[in-house]
């Protein structure tokens, strides 16, 4: 099934030439990043060039041309019993501390949030726990509040029902990456 959805993709961010590129997307066009690797600091946006946008019901949600999501290509259908479904997963491929935090504050600044990153998480819009790529900086971003909210109580959902058999990753993924906040009534 991949291997029909397969395409180039190629983002170009004009604001400070910054290229984001895959090789295939997952469901709704999401992008699909490297997956878990040898962790280093990734690029971030050029400061000041994302801006986050509001939900309906006034939540926040990311810039979908700096944070669209991406997904990771180790979790498939065919190895949902080894990844996600699997308890301990996602501590298993989360990058260190001393990565994320650099990314964070790069983040922040892409973002113009100019205040404690005490104060926000450095969330995966796609989370680890749905199969979102742990490290590209298209699946991460500074979501405002502190953890846990909201948003986590929406993965959690999504990852049961697709272990559970009554959703697809992909449309589970794809209803994240659009709007967290719509997210369990768009993957029924």
């Amino acid at each position: 099934m991949l291997g029909a959805m397969v395409r180039g993709l190629l983002v170009a961010m004009a604001a400070g030439g910054l290229l984001f590129a895959a090789t295939a997307t997952a469901g709704a066009d999401v992008p699909v990043g490297p997956g878990p690797t040898q962790y280093a600091v990734q690029e971030q946006p050029p400061p000041g060039t994302c801006h986050d946008r509001a939900a309906t019901n006034g939540e926040t949600l990311p810039d979908p041309a700096c944070t669209p999501g991406a997904t990771n290509p180790k979790v498939t259908p065919d190895t949902l019993a080894t990844t996600i479904c699997r308890k301990g997963y996602t501590a298993s491929i989360r990058p260190p501390k001393a990565i994320t935090n650099a990314e964070k504050r790069a983040s922040a600044a892409a973002y113009g949030y100019a205040g404690s990153l005490a104060d926000v998480e450095y969330d995966h819009l796609i989370p680890l726990a749905l199969g979102g790529d742990p490290n590209d900086p298209r699946n991460l971003w500074v979501e405002p509040g502190a953890s846990p909210n909201p948003k986590d109580d929406v993965e959690s959902e999504l990852q049961h029902r697709v272990c559970d058999g009554d959703m697809s990753l992909a449309a589970a993924q794809a209803a994240i990456a659009t709007d967290w906040t719509t997210a369990l009534r768009a993957a029924q």
